[in-house]
């Protein structure tokens, strides 16, 4: 007995978690980065932190349908810690991330009672509330946090015996590891079936608990996750940069991030890593051609994508590629016919 074709179709498109050739080209280009482009590299590596702050809100609104707009008080959080252990005499890195990443994931956890249990526009007010507050404490406690001047003097240990230059090549690479390691984490957790559950209540999260799906609890969870590898992002950047400011809270990073990872595609976690190299890039290039109106520019940009490329440059790339496969079907099967 056949499987129905139909059948067939249904069960290839499920999430094998099986690397195809593409993503490990993807994977080694920034390794290739490196030696092409040796003086680029502190730019290269606050897109990789940038990619992994836009894959952890990917986590929230790609796969579960939670919005947010104050998505940066976790960055922010994990950033403060990064940097206030540094300057208390804590210079290990690793463990800086690892306490970060706790901090936010507390925070993010508390949060979530508040977030979880509203709807679109109520989860974009209470966030931004959250993210609102959070920056004014930040800013009144400049005894702590340093206020508007930020945090400095911080001094970050050797990585495996390698310290950070001002040439980015330590930075460079402790950031793309950090990032890959995630990277693999999340895949995995998205593929799972936790990962189908979280597709399942965004598309349709009153039927979720007919099946006995805890919603809810579903919610909480990757709300917590997203918040603790957010705060690993911005533990990377304050480490990295050896400065933590008060825009690592504020609401301009929390809008840039979420449209950068509407530029690169939500839902497919890769969408965030191409959403933050297509953007820091073309900012990067525009703002030295026309330092004055950079922003024009890169908002025609946005527009161009938006309209011409649904589901981000990913979505896009993808039905590009469905479209070219269908044409080589098609003809494969006009020439058997002939």
């Amino acid at each position: 007995m056949t499987t129905p074709r139909y059948q067939t179709s249904k069960l290839a498109s499920l999430p094998t978690g099986r690397w195809t050739k593409l993503e490990i080209v993807f994977w080694i280009l920034p390794v290739a980065a490196f030696f092409i482009f040796p003086n680029y590299l502190v730019l290269g590596s606050q897109i990789l932190i940038v990619g992994l702050f836009a894959v952890s809100l990917d986590l929230m609104l790609g796969y579960a349908g939670i919005v947010s707009l104050g998505h940066a008080a976790f960055f922010g959080l994990g950033a403060y810690t990064a940097g206030l252990l540094s300057v208390h005499g804590w210079y290990e890195p690793l463990s800086g991330l690892l306490i970060a990443a706790m901090v936010a994931a507390v925070f993010g956890f508390c949060a979530s009672f508040l977030v979880v249990r509203g709807q679109d526009l109520t989860r974009l007010m209470v966030t931004l509330g959250i993210g609102l507050m959070l920056f004014e404490a930040a800013n009144k406690m400049a005894f702590i946090t340093g206020g508007v001047d930020g945090l400095s003097g911080m001094m970050v240990g050797k990585v495996f015996g390698f310290e950070f230059d001002l040439y980015g090549n330590t930075a460079y690479w402790y950031s793309l590891i950090i990032l890959f390691i995630l990277f693999v984490i999340l895949r995995r957790l998205v593929n799972s079936p936790f990962g189908l559950s979280l597709r399942g209540i965004r598309e349709g999260g009153k039927r979720m608990p007919a099946i006995g799906a805890n919603v809810q609890r579903q919610l909480i969870t990757i709300f917590t996750i997203s918040a603790a590898v957010a705060g690993v992002a911005g533990a990377l950047l304050a480490q990295t940069t050896q400065f933590v400011g008060l825009d690592s809270l504020g609401f301009p990073r929390s809008a840039e991030i979420l449209i950068l990872l509407v530029l690169g595609g939500t839902g497919r976690l890769y969408g965030g890593l191409i959403g933050a190299a297509v953007y820091m890039l073309a900012q990067d290039f525009i703002s030295a051609q026309n330092p004055a109106y950079w922003q024009f520019w890169i908002g025609l940009l946005l527009i161009f994508i938006v309209l011409f490329a649904r589901g981000g440059l990913l979505g896009g790339l993808y039905k590009m590629r469905d479209y070219l496969m269908s044409k080589l079907r098609s003809a494969k099967s006009k020439g058997e016919s002939l």
